[in-house]
Formats: C-alpha cells, structure tokens, sequence
C-alpha cells in the first residue's frame, strides 16, 4: 500500500502539517487520524493543524462531508477549539472543505488555497 500521508509538528508554531498524496476518500482521512492518535504523533502544546490536499484529489461524494465533521466532533479531545486549515488547489477539490466547515461545531475548519494564509488563519 502506498502512503497516503505524512505528518511534521512545527514546534516553533505549535502547527501540526498533515500531508496528503494520490486519491482521498473519507476511510483514507479517518484511517490516518487514527494512526496518527495510535502513534502518538500529536502533541498535546498543539495550536491549530494544516492539512495539505494539493498534492491529492478527494475522491468523496458530496453527502459524505458529513462523516469528516462528524470524525472531528467525535473527537473534540484533539480537535477540540483547534482551527484546521485545509490547503486545496483544485477547484474541484474546494467543494469538500467549503461543506465540512458548515458543520464546523466545537472545533474551526476553513479552506485556503495558500500555506501562508492557513498558517495566518490558524496563529490568528
């Protein structure tokens, strides 16, 4: 199985950088969180996360955000007041994001299309 993502904690911001590659569906963006939760890969002085989607596609339905906002509320101990910054370049791909913030409850999610401006978002 190739590797779908890639994790980097930037202490100097507290950010936590989730890189995703090739097709994304939401077992893909669940099964990853729960990897990262087994491995202890977030730490707990975290600020705000950054999740790199331009070097992948999602390859989810529409009616599907659904399951992603609730993965976030139902584990409101990690994403809890956290802004998640989701870095898309497809306009295709924006779609997802737009709908998942939406449901944004207990915790902040925003689309960008720019790494400075997620970052800006998130220290903000």
């Amino acid at each position: 199985m190739d590797k779908k993502f890639k994790y980097e904690f930037d202490r100097s911001t507290g950010i936590l950088y989730k890189y995703y590659y090739g097709l994304i569906g939401v077992e893909d963006i669940e099964s990853s969180w729960e990897y990262a939760f087994e491995n202890n890969l977030i730490p707990k002085e975290i600020k705000g996360f950054i999740l790199d989607y331009r070097k992948s596609n999602f390859n989810i339905k529409i009616e599907r955000h659904i399951s992603i906002a609730g993965f976030y509320k139902k584990h409101l101990d990690v994403f809890g007041n956290k802004k998640i910054a989701i870095i898309t370049q497809n306009p295709r791909d924006i779609v997802i994001p737009i709908l998942v913030k939406k449901e944004d409850k207990g915790y902040h999610s925003r689309p960008f299309s720019t790494v400075e401006s997620a970052i800006k978002w998130v220290l903000s």
